[in-house]
């Protein structure tokens, strides 16, 4: 399969140390899907209708990285700037699930070695500020692969 102008790469395995191993040995710019079983590739494939925004930031949700400000439905997000830069890549392709190693790339200007400890303590931490002043606005963990960013009506 073809994303754009570069080829999807698709592994189910069980095995964590299988779906690493072959993230480490991929090209860092390519387009990979890591699924634990296929009960798990269908739900990114064919996610619940609802759950997964249409591409860009959805309605109400403003992410200025220069101006180092984020809304949600007018009310500002007391976001640090890492935590507004993962809300911005998140939120500028919200239909797409980010992979571990693009978004560290991203957001880190970076290059990813493997450990994603510090993706995970800085989420946790977005992700608790969502949860206290963003209502209804979430990011999504898509095991084994990256993160989402959905809408819960």
């Amino acid at each position: 399969m073809v994303v754009g102008d570069r080829a999807l790469i698709v592994c189910v395995s069980a095995d964590v140390a299988v779906r690493e191993r072959l993230m480490r040995q991929l090209d860092p710019g390519g387009v990979v899907l890591l699924c634990a079983d296929l009960d798990e590739l269908r739900e990114i494939l064919f996610p619940a209708q609802g759950s997964v925004l249409p591409g860009g930031p959805p309605e109400g949700l403003l992410v200025d990285q220069v101006g180092f400000k984020a809304t949600w439905r007018g009310r500002t997000l007391p976001l640090t700037r890492l935590e507004l830069r993962m809300l911005g890549c998140l939120a500028e392709r919200s239909q797409e699930v980010w992979t571990y190693q693009a978004l560290f790339t991203a957001v880190w200007d970076g290059v990813y070695l493997g450990d994603s400890a510090i993706l995970h303590s800085a989420m946790k931490r977005l992700r608790g500020k969502l949860r206290a002043t963003a209502d209804g606005l979430e990011v999504e963990t898509v095991r084994g692969i990256g993160y989402r960013l959905a809408v819960r009506l």
